[in-house]
Formats: structure tokens, C-alpha cells, sequence
């Protein structure tokens, strides 16, 4: 796990060890090689999440304006706000692919459908992998059949997802006052910006929620954790961030506005976190993570953006690679983030160093600032002093490996 089980225990919120998408009742999954990865046969690229009771079930989708089959297919069928199953597979998007790509989703999912014994539009779809190529899907017919469904198969199924991810990303938590687990796993290394990127987070749960809270906490959650991520300022045409409720904790449905519906929130919100940070710091290339906080600011909105500018800056990301204290670089990038900002009340600090204090540069050890730039994860603290809003982006830092894996991706 990324980080301390600590961090979890507030409110009675429990990380589970092992967790994973699979980790709430009713939830199965699996995965099986289909040979869809280049070079990589060997690998589970495909795989099915099932739930042994429907689901009501919500999603936010890339806003990137060319949308893969698969996105497109999946927004159509949540119109309803039902669900039983996800279908994945990575090695090839279906993006861009016309009428074609769209009749291999329908076809990629009634084959889920008939491997789980669900209706085929209870059947959604996600593909990650490359542009422009078709699905090939006499290779995923044969590997259907040998997907095998079990409750810790979430292990499996984040395996089959993965494209350039050096590791798999998968939490659960438990919420013991509210009696209900909440469970995820995600892929996402590289085309990683807000309002989504080249990810797909596939989140579950065993409480009884109805379809309006679960819209409106699932758009909560990604606010502050998958749209807070900048890896290299791109967007792509397959992202999903969908979450599945079956109400088989057995408990009463959650209120709006109740303290339960509050606990909701807060687990959906640190699994969607833990997520989050696994995917900035497992960046295509990346060495370490870069945590932005920015705090004294307008407003949320002010904050946000203030802090995403800033970790997606090419010139910081830099810096922070080569351990070099060019702390100039932060306060050009929050200058032209678009927020209001008062140059002599600017307060910045490095690791905890301060480098600068109301708008005025301090005197400082560079090489403490340089060892806090060697260390895995560097956090940048940056109080605008105009407000009492916050907020926090994470990325990784830009290097030359991350050049290597753009520059040979098809080849």
C-alpha cells in the first residue's frame, strides 16, 4: 500500500489489507491472457467485474471530445443508473474505430454477459491501450472463456488494465460504524490531466445507495483526488471513473444529509485519493511525487486550479527531477494560473523549508532544499494569504525515461 494505514482510521474508516475492488460482499472478478498486449502475451490483458446483485451504478467520463467506443457505449447504457458487470481490457483502445469499434463493445460485452449469465445491456465496457486500431476480437471470444470469476479476483482484473503501469493500484476500506466496505482498483501512468486522462478506476461497494447520492459523491470524490492529478498535461479518449452499489451489507439506504451518507463520502473520497496518488506517483518515467498544497486562497475553485498549475508545470516538474531549488518557477506558475494573486503576500515553503515569506525571498540552506528534492515524495506548501480555501494536486516529476516510453509506444 501507498501509505499508512493511519491516515485511514478517522471516523472508523479501516484500511483492509489486500483490499481490492473485490473486497465488498457480492463482488467477483477475473482476468485471462488474450495476447492483446505487443510484447507482453504473457500478461492478463483482459477481465470481467461482476456483482451477484445488480447494482446501481454511476460514472464521470473523459471530456475529451473524441470518445472512444467504449465511453460512448457506456454513457448510453448509464442512463438508466443500473448495472451488473465491467468488461476490460488494455493492448488496444477501440478508439476512434467508427461503427466497427462500436459493434465490437456491444459484442465484447454481450460475450461478458453470456460468461457471468446477466442481460447484455447490464454489461459495461472499458478499453485502454492504443488509438486508432481495432479490437481484435476473435483473440478476446477465445479469452472470455477463460476468465475465471472469484471474491479476490480484483487482483487479477487490475493486472489486465494495466498498460505502461509499473505497478497495480488497488484499496478497500472498511466503514465500521456504517457497516459497509467501499473498494477500488485504477490504471493510469501516462496522458494524465484534470477533468480525467488515459485512466479507468473501477470502484465498488456494498452499501444501499440510492442513484442520486451515489452521482452526486462520486463526482465529490473525483473533484478532489483523479482531477487533482497532472502527470504531463494530456487527455485521452477512453477515461472512466465508475462505481457500483449493490446494497449487500444488508443495511438501511443511506440518506442524503445523514452522518451515514457523510461517512459515505469520506471512504469514497480516501479510496479515490489512495488511487489518485498511486497513479501520480507511478507517472510514465516518473522518480518521485510531487504534492502541491496551496491554502489561502478565494475560493476552492481558485485553490484547485492554483495548485493543479503548478504540479503540471513542465518547468517545476523539472526542477524537482534535478534537485534544483529553483523555487522561481513555482511563484511564475501560480502567476499565470489565471488566480488572483498578491505578489507580497505569497508565503512558500519547500519540504517544510521556507523560501519565501510574504512576497519576500529568505535566506535559506539550498542544500537542505536540495535533499528534500532527492527524497521519493516532495511536498510544496503555497499560501496565497487572500482567503480561507484550500485544496491539493499531485504529479511526478518530467524525466528522460518518460521521452523513452513516449517515443517507442507502438513500436
Amino acid at each position: 500500500m501507498w501509505y499508512s494505514s493511519a491516515i485511514f482510521m478517522a471516523a472508523g474508516i479501516e484500511l483492509i489489507p489486500e483490499g481490492t475492488v473485490t473486497s465488498p460482499l457480492g463482488f467477483q472478478a477475473g482476468a485471462a491472457c488474450a495476447g492483446l498486449k505487443k510484447g507482453d502475451e504473457h500478461q492478463p490483458d483482459l477481465g470481467i467485474l461482476f456483482s451477484e446483485a445488480p447494482c446501481v451504478a454511476a460514472a464521470v467520463f473523459t471530456t475529451n471530445r473524441v470518445k472512444a467506443a467504449p465511453v460512448v457505449l457506456c454513457q448510453e447504457r448509464l442512463q438508466g443508473g443500473r448495472a451488473a458487470a465491467v468488461v476490460v481490457n488494455s493492448g488496444c483502445a477501440n478508439a476512434f474505430t467508427g461503427e466497427v469499434g462500436l459493434g465490437d463493445a456491444v459484442e465484447m460485452a454481450a460475450l461478458a454477459a453470456d460468461r457471468v449469465g446477466v442481460p447484455p445491456e447490464a454489461v459495461l465496457v472499458a478499453s485502454t491501450g492504443v488509438i486508432g486500431e481495432p479490437l481484435p476480437m476473435a483473440r478476446i471470444r477465445s479469452g472470455m472463456g477463460r476468465i475465471s470469476l472469484s471474491a479476490d479476483g480484483g487482483h487479477s482484473l487490475v493486472r489486465a488494465m494495466m498498460t505502461t503501469d509499473r505497478v497495480p493500484k488497488e484499496v478497500a476500506v472498511r466503514v465500521g460504524d456504517g457497516g459497509f466496505i467501499v473498494g477500488g482498483v485504477a490504471k493510469g501512468s501516462g496522458m494524465i490531466h484534470p477533468d480525467l486522462a488515459t485512466m479507468l478506476c473501477f470502484l465498488t461497494t456494498d452499501a444501499a445507495v440510492g442513484l442520486d447520492l451515489l452521482k452526486a459523491a462520486l463526482k465529490k470524490a473525483v473533484d478532489v483526488s483523479f482531477n487533482m492529478v497532472s502527470i504531463d498535461g494530456d487527455t485521452s479518449t477512453n477515461d472512466m471513473v465508475l462505481i457500483m452499489a449493490n446494497g449487500l451489507a444488508g443495511n438501511k439506504p443511506i440518506s442524503p444529509g445523514s452522518r451515514r451518507a457523510g461517512l459515505f463520502q469520506q471512504a469514497l473520497d480516501r479510496v479515490c485519493i489512495h488511487l489518485a496518488k498511486a497513479i501520480a506517483r507511478d507517472g510514465e518515467g516518473a522518480t518521485k511525487l510531487i504534492e502541491v498544497r496551496v491554502s489561502g486562497a478565494p475560493g476552492v475553485t481558485e485553490a484547485r486550479l492554483a495548485a493543479r498549475t503548478v504540479v503540471s508545470s513542465p518547468l517545476v516538474k523539472t526542477a524537482v527531477y534535478g534537485h534544483d531549488p529553483n523555487w522561481g518557477r513555482i511563484v511564475a506558475a501560480v502567476g499565470r494560473s489565471g488566480v488572483e494573486v498578491v505578489p507580497d503576500r505569497i508565503d512558500l515553503a519547500i519540504g517544510g523549508i521556507g523560501v519565501v515569506r510574504k512576497g519576500q525571498p529568505l535566506t535559506f540552506d539550498k542544500d537542505d532544499v536540495v535533499g528534500v528534492l532527492r527524497g521519493t515524495e516532495v511536498a510544496i506548501d503555497l499560501n496565497l494569504n487572500l482567503g480561507t480555501a484550500s485544496a491539493t494536486a499531485w504529479g511526478c516529476d518530467l524525466t528522460e525515461a518518460y521521452v523513452v516510453i513516449n517515443s517507442q509506444y507502438t513500436t
